[in-house]
């Protein structure tokens, strides 16, 4: 079995909804975003990834997947998939259920690697942004070339490449 993800149309639920009632295991990471309108404003749950659903399938199911309302595509390269790896997801998934405010951010480079050390993201790796004294940390999908940006103190990450260097040091 392996995870992949969909991308579905500009009603994103629906596709969400339709793979699931199909037995599928979906994940639809969110955030909340604050909508004005005329009259009124309103917390507004809203996808992290605009567009993509993730599913867990194996490649017997693709059809089935095609198929379901609301689904364009399969990530890949014609029949080959190019699943998003379960250390990505599980780190979404912590992102997800640690209650921290999280925000969608445009893709970065890869750059210097950071791990969290502690707290509810405890081994999240991530590249780690300073503004104006705000530490935030950014995951990125790489097959989407999209990142996740959220608030950690700074105390709490950890270069990776100075893991190693403390790795071959010991040894």
């Amino acid at each position: 079995m392996q995870g992949c993800e969909c991308q579905c149309t500009s009603g994103i639920a629906d596709g969400f909804i339709a793979l699931r009632s199909q037995g599928l295991e979906e994940f639809l990471p969110l955030y909340q975003e604050q909508h004005a309108w005329s009259d009124r404003t309103k917390r507004v749950e809203m996808p992290l990834f605009a567009g993509y659903v993730f599913c867990r399938f194996g490649f017997h199911d693709r059809l089935v997947v095609l198929n379901t309302r609301g689904v364009i595509r399969i990530l890949g390269a014609g029949s080959i998939f190019s699943p998003v790896s379960e250390d990505q997801i599980a780190e979404l998934r912590a992102i997800s259920a640690s209650g921290l405010p999280a925000l969608p951010h445009p893709y970065l480079e890869p750059g210097d690697l950071v791990r969290v050390e502690r707290g509810p993201l405890a081994g999240v790796r991530g590249m780690v942004l300073r503004n104006k004294g705000v530490t935030s940390l950014v995951v990125s999908v790489e097959i989407l070339q999209r990142s996740v940006v959220v608030e950690v103190e700074s105390e709490v990450v950890r270069p990776e490449a100075f893991r190693r260097q403390l790795t071959r040091a010991a040894s």
